[in-house]
């Protein structure tokens, strides 16, 4: 070989790399990052989820126990400024809860009965005018630009009464009856535990309390103090609201001529517990019969007596009777009226407005009493 020809070098295996000991930093290293803290988040959001879904899912099967017992709770909550009056005058507590109950039951029946028979009473001249009514509808229906034909009405007429008699409508009255009985009981369960949250309320909060201590004990105390004056404000505001549009819409009412007038004003009180809902039903019911009765003429100027009663209510009367920590934003409504409607129909419709208004006003005394006027100062220095 030459000179200068190459001289191959031995071959030497690169040494072994160390690798590093597995540490607790290099274990959690993998979830510092952005996509690690969003599927620790993640994890946490469909663990709270699934734990509402669960609670979501025992409410709705046990609505024959859950239901009465929140109506207990907010009739108790109404009504406990009346308890409290009466033990002041030196009442004993039990007298004291038994007289509350006992007008909040005559209030109720006293209603009702005044309802069922102004109903009998006009029975008989609101089909009259109801027969007249239909065959106007009929005349007018008949005018129009479309050809709707006697036989086309009578085959439809046909169709109801087929639909009437048939077996469904029977199963549908076995189940009606079902609920008939589940109302009854559990209207009875309502009652029983509306006296003992009238006669013992803040000693079972306080029974509830025992686990805790300190500032947890003392959160606990200002969400009851608050839960139950929350409730109680609303319902008694809403009470207040919805009796003034009950008698103006029934002044009007008497004044255009419309009959069922008590049975109208009754509805109207009694769908005000319902927001931006409510008001709309009964102003359509009431001028459905208008027209029916008087005709449509008259059942125009009930639609223009709800609206003007209902502007002055939100305008003038509910602040003033509610007051702006009751105030929910028009859309918390909506979504709290969907899913209470949704849980449990329109009992849950009535009660989702207030339970919302409750926990939001928890949510404000979480951390002390003053949280609200914190905030308030803190918003006025910030605009300074």
């Amino acid at each position: 070989m030459g000179l200068f020809a190459r001289r191959s070098r031995p071959q030497v295996a690169p040494p072994p790399r160390e690798v590093p000991p597995v540490t607790e930093r290099s274990q959690t290293s993998l979830w510092s990052d952005g996509f690690g803290r969003a599927g620790t988040r993640s994890v946490q959001v469909l663990a709270v989820l699934a734990v509402v879904a669960v609670f979501v899912l025992v409410v709705t099967q046990l609505t024959l126990i859950v239901i009465p017992v929140l109506i207990a709770l907010v009739l108790a909550a109404a009504i406990s400024p009346l308890v409290s009056f009466l033990r002041r005058k030196g009442l004993p507590s039990m007298l004291a809860t038994w007289i509350a109950l006992l007008t909040l039951v005559a209030l109720l029946s006293a209603i009702v009965w005044l309802v069922v028979r102004a109903v009998v009473s006009q029975w008989d001249e609101l089909s009259d005018q109801a027969l007249e009514g239909f065959d106007e509808l009929q005349a007018y229906i008949q005018r129009l630009p479309f050809d709707i034909t006697e036989e086309q009405i009578g085959s439809l007429r046909e169709s109801v009464t087929g639909l009437l008699t048939s077996d469904a409508v029977g199963s549908g009255a076995l189940a009606g009856v079902s609920q008939t009985v589940d109302v009854v009981a559990g209207f009875f369960i309502m009652i029983v535990v509306l006296f003992f949250f009238l006669k013992d309320g803040p000693k079972i909060w306080e029974f509830l309390l025992r686990p805790f201590d300190g500032h947890r004990y003392e959160r606990g105390k200002r969400i009851g103090d608050t839960t139950v004056r929350t409730l109680g404000g609303y319902v008694r505001g809403t009470a207040i609201v919805a009796a003034v549009d009950a008698v103006a819409i029934g002044i009007g009412l008497a004044i255009v001529g419309v009959p069922l007038v008590i049975p109208l004003s009754v509805l109207v009180f009694l769908l005000a517990f319902i927001p931006l809902v409510g008001a709309t039903v009964a102003g359509i019911l009431a001028a459905l019969v208008a027209f029916v009765a008087v005709g449509p003429v008259e059942a125009l100027i009930v639609v223009a007596i709800v609206v003007a009663v209902n502007q002055l209510e939100g305008d003038f009367l509910q602040p003033v009777v509610m007051g702006r920590a009751l105030r929910l934003h028009p859309l918390v409504i909506l979504i709290a009226l969907t899913a209470g409607t949704v849980l449990a129909g329109l009992t849950g419709a009535v009660l989702a407005v207030p339970i919302a208004a409750s926990l939001w006003r928890a949510v404000q005394v979480w951390d002390g009493p003053d949280v609200p006027a914190r905030f308030a100062r803190q918003k006025r220095r910030e605009a300074v």
